[in-house]
């Protein structure tokens, strides 16, 4: 009974275990998760069956039939193979749109961090340059753009062999039409101001002159890369500087000791993000010719394997950037 009691007691005496409170991170992970679950749901109810069906379409032969509806025959990689080696303006736009996309990349991130770190400095009218800056990112989804895609669907039917119609118009590569493009600079200028300077190759000339007479297309780009940059410069603490310069640090050492590593990230996202961007451009060749491809008679399932060859091709660019880039990522940890 003694036993009994003293039990009884003890299991009196035991506090009871709270409820653990859920984290300031669980939370949040909680809260974003509800906040993206309409684009989950309607990514798996509405996109997914259709990026199945375009996979299935890529393999197959479709025929219309007579009755209505249509018949699809396995052909396996038919399709991928005329893409890639019968089709040769396929291969030429595929190639050319990787080289400029290479191009694009270290130009466009370069100069919205150049731009960038300019705007952040205290200046007077500081908020109307940004706004200026900003002004092409707005413009392009207007009715700029509609002319800047007209332009280059000229020169798409001046550069490709196949027949398109806009309007009342026919154009084919046959035609041979001569335009005269007014250029910044030439190489041979740059090669006079170099001319002093020793180890500067022919090649990064020409890519300093390739990147000034593409200067409207880059600010065009640069827009949003810009605020991403803003974005982190402003969360850099001035109190580092500050304590930079009174150690004795030059401007120059500040920029590579402290901004461009707490910068890093926002150039990792940046790279990321213009590969994704020239990807998705309405002006993107590639994407316009796989659309002309899919308008053909008999096109749809050829223009789905050059979908799907393009889109591999990106995913394997922005995996070879991510590599690159995160190896110089630096990642400020803060103690909890």
């Amino acid at each position: 009974m003694q036993n009994t009691e003293e039990i009884n007691q003890s299991q009196i005496a035991a506090p009871k275990k709270k409820k653990r409170a859920s984290s300031l991170d669980s939370i949040k992970a909680r809260s974003g998760w509800l906040f993206i679950l309409p684009f989950v749901i309607g990514f798996v109810v509405i996109y997914l069956p259709i990026v199945f069906q375009s996979i299935h379409f890529s393999f197959t032969e479709v025929k219309v039939l007579t009755g209505g509806g249509y018949s699809a025959e396995w052909v396996g990689f038919t399709n991928y193979q005329e893409a890639l080696f019968v089709d040769a303006d396929f291969f030429r736009l595929l190639t050319g749109g990787i080289q400029q996309l290479i191009f694009d990349i270290p130009a466009i991130v370069i100069f919205a961090l150049f731009m960038a770190i300019l705007l952040n400095q205290k200046m007077t009218g500081r908020a109307v340059f940004r706004a200026i800056f900003f002004i092409p990112v707005i413009l392009a989804t207007g009715i700029i753009d509609k002319i800047d895609q007209g332009n280059n669907l000229l020169d798409y039917m001046q550069n490709t062999g196949r027949t398109i119609v806009t309007g009342t118009q026919n154009a084919t590569s046959s035609e041979t039409s001569t335009s005269t493009v007014v250029q910044i600079v030439s190489a041979m200028d740059f090669e006079w101001l170099f001319w002093s300077m020793k180890g500067i190759s022919m090649d990064l000339v020409m890519y300093v002159v390739v990147a000034v007479n593409s200067i409207y297309q880059i600010i065009n780009r640069s827009g949003v890369q810009m605020l991403i940059f803003l974005g982190g410069l402003q969360s850099i603490s001035p109190a580092i500087y500050e304590s930079a310069f009174m150690e004795g640090a030059s401007a120059w050492e500040s920029f590579w000791k402290i901004t461009f590593p707490m910068i890093s990230p926002m150039i990792f996202v940046n790279a990321v993000y213009t590969v994704i961007d020239s990807f998705t451009s309405q002006s993107n060749t590639i994407m316009r010719f796989i659309g002309f491809v899919y308008d053909e008679p008999g096109g749809q399932v050829l223009s789905s394997a050059m979908s799907w060859v393009y889109f591999t091709i990106v995913i394997l660019m922005i995996a070879v950037v991510g590599l690159i880039v995160s190896s110089f990522v630096f990642y400020q940890r803060r103690e909890h």
